[in-house]
């Protein structure tokens, strides 16, 4: 009898003393998580030609941000393209990610820059940001600057995760499907 007790007690036994006392540190994502996730400010965003653009109407889709200069050279173009091919690789879950270029000059994308965009399928939204709001919220590794990564919004306004710097596209790939499932419940595609 008491063999069957401790058979049927030791797997709970065992969880608690696992999530309780040997709580392993190891993590599988490949983006850093910020912890605690940053709500998005006022970021004084607006359209290319001026016309203002309340933050709140962001919310409601997963967001890839992307920022840079409006002159964005070949490694803005690279993230770019990094951001169209993430989205178009998760599948049936692309609709439930935007992408997002924050520009953070008063310049206008080079025209060829600008029919390139807007040939894909589903162009980046291109939104011009205050750069000191955007840097108050949005924050670069360590010895890296805040154009180099690619960032992760929740559909409820929060940056939640950085992407390195020169991201392996296949990593990037599995977080963002690991996210898509995890929140497959309350998230649904559109805003």
């Amino acid at each position: 009898m008491l063999a069957v007790l401790a058979i049927c007690v030791a797997p709970v036994l065992a969880s608690y003393l696992t999530f309780y006392v040997f709580r392993p540190q190891a993590s599988s994502n490949y983006g850093q998580i910020v912890h605690p996730a940053r709500a998005m400010p006022p970021l004084g965003l607006s359209e290319l030609d001026g016309k203002g653009v309340d933050a709140a109407s962001l919310r409601g889709q997963w967001l890839l941000v992307a920022v840079g200069a409006s002159g964005c050279d070949a490694a803005c173009e690279q993230r770019l393209w990094l951001q169209r091919q993430l989205r178009e690789m998760l599948g049936r879950d692309r609709d439930r990610l935007d992408k997002l270029w924050l520009v953070t000059d008063e310049g206008r994308p080079r025209p060829e820059l600008a029919r390139a965009l807007a040939a894909v399928p589903v162009p980046p939204r291109v939104l011009r940001v205050d750069a000191a709001a955007l840097a108050g919220w949005l924050q670069p590794g360590p010895s890296s600057r805040l154009e180099e990564h690619l960032y992760l919004v929740d559909p409820m306004g929060n940056w939640m995760m950085r992407m390195p710097v020169q991201p392996d596209p296949q990593r990037v790939k599995r977080d963002l499907d690991r996210l898509m499932r995890a929140s497959a419940s309350w998230d649904r595609a559109g805003r």
